[in-house]
């Protein structure tokens, strides 16, 4: 097997990888739920985002230094210890499966605005979802070749709404129709932050794509840096934007009660009809994302086992270098988890595995800025980054970052059943 079979993902693929895990569901629904922050919802943006690049720049400084590292759960584990390499990884799969089923029900939603019945009960939400997950799964057994060119096409798919919305907005502004509130005073703004950032922060998950995936990246030392800076940058200037506009010049009650504020605000300027077309490419963004998290969710533990942080089990691989068990078993959690939480709303359901989603993958934010500390590379970054992470879990509330908690101990038992060496280091 040549170079380019193991490491198919060049600078474009690497930062679809990330763009297109960044652009999914997340975004297509933060309007609403930014709206009763007005101008707060725009600061918490640019907070987020430079929390977002901080760490971004980081984890491409520490690819640089250990680029025979597997990825940055490795690199964790090999900056401070394999047991909170394993802790830190393991919290981060769970991340992952679980916001894969997010992922899932948020695309069956806006499917469903096309046609009603794919969530007309609770069951036929929940399964529709389940069979968008299967299938994604399927294509990522194909190989990682396969799941990259996929997600190049939906990627580039995907930024249709967001370009849309952002068209009106500029003609509305260079007509002189809009009509933006007032900026809240300065005590209200410290008094919302926490929460708004927090927030903004589901929607940005997905930066460290390319990091995560360092084995699948050719020349890591330089396109795990330039993906991740370029699809970070680019996205969070796109987030600003459309978020912003949708929030700023719609009436606050209108935002808020929408359940799909992207059509709303496409549909009030551009017909009716304009609605179901912004569902369908708000459809295949999710879709696109779940692509991109479905590769990442075998990643994450084929990376730590052949580091020697997770049994060898995890690092079983088929003929084309894809991790087959893991990818059947974190698809299968994640069906669990979807069958589990059917409701009658599926709005419910994303944010409740959102929320439980985005409190795990704080710790890999916040292991590899230690790491990093520890190390002595990029230091101002990784402090920012540091200080973003804790910040971000004090704004999440301690119900929130202590089941992320529990959940990261589950990893525990396996600490024990760990190889004594990394694959590379045991005899043939």
């Amino acid at each position: 097997m040549d170079t380019s079979d193991k490491r198919p993902f060049g600078f474009w693929t690497a930062t679809a990888l990330v763009v297109g895990g960044m652009i999914g569901s997340g975004i297509f629904m933060m309007p609403a739920a930014l709206a009763p922050f007005g101008w707060t919802g725009s600061i918490a943006w640019i907070v987020s985002i430079a929390g977002a690049l901080a760490i971004a720049y980081t984890i491409g400084r520490m690819a640089q230094a250990m680029p025979e590292a597997t990825g940055a759960v490795a690199i964790t584990g090999a900056a401070l210890g394999e047991f909170p390499g394993v802790l830190v990884g393991w919290s981060y799969w769970v991340s992952v499966w679980c916001a894969n089923a997010a992922i899932a029900t948020a695309a069956t939603s806006y499917l469903a605005a096309i046609v009603p019945p794919l969530d007309a009960t609770p069951w036929a939400g929940a399964l529709t979802s389940v069979a968008l997950l299967w299938l994604l799964t399927l294509l990522n057994l194909a190989g990682a070749r396969a799941a990259g060119r996929f997600q190049v096409v939906t990627t580039i798919l995907k930024i249709t709404p967001l370009i849309a919305v952002i068209v009106i907005a500029l003609s509305l502004g260079v007509s002189g129709q809009v009509h933006l509130p007032a900026f809240p005073a300065e005590q209200a703004v410290i008094a919302s932050i926490a929460t708004a950032v927090t927030l903004t922060l589901f929607p940005l998950v997905g930066f460290e794509s390319a990091g995560v995936a360092a084995e699948r990246v050719r020349d890591p030392e330089r396109n795990i840096m330039r993906a991740s800076m370029a699809g970070t940058i680019g996205t969070g200037l796109l987030y600003i934007l459309v978020c912003s506009a949708i929030v700023l010049i719609l009436s606050p009650d209108a935002v808020t009660k929408s359940s799909a504020p992207f059509a709303l605000f496409v549909g009030q300027f551009w017909g009716a009809g304009a609605s179901q077309t912004i569902a369908l490419f708000a459809a295949i963004a999710a879709i696109g994302a779940l692509n991109g998290w479905v590769l990442i969710q075998g990643e994450v533990p084929l990376g730590m086992a052949r580091a020697g942080l997770l049994p060898s089990w995890f690092a079983k691989v088929s003929a084309r270098d894809v991790p087959v068990r893991v990818l059947l078993l974190s698809s299968a959690l994640g069906t669990v988890l979807l069958l589990f939480t059917a409701s009658p709303t599926l709005g419910g359901v994303f944010q409740f595995m959102a929320i439980l989603a985005s409190c795990a993958t704080l710790w890999l934010y916040l292991a590899i800025c230690v790491a990093a500390l520890v190390r002595r590379i990029a230091m101002p970054t990784a402090a920012i980054g540091l200080a973003f992470s804790l910040f971000a879990f004090w704004g999440a509330g301690w119900e929130a970052a202590g089941l992320s908690v529990v959940l990261m101990l589950t990893a525990v038992p396996l600490y024990f059943l760990r190889p004594r060496a990394s694959l590379a280091e045991q005899p043939a």
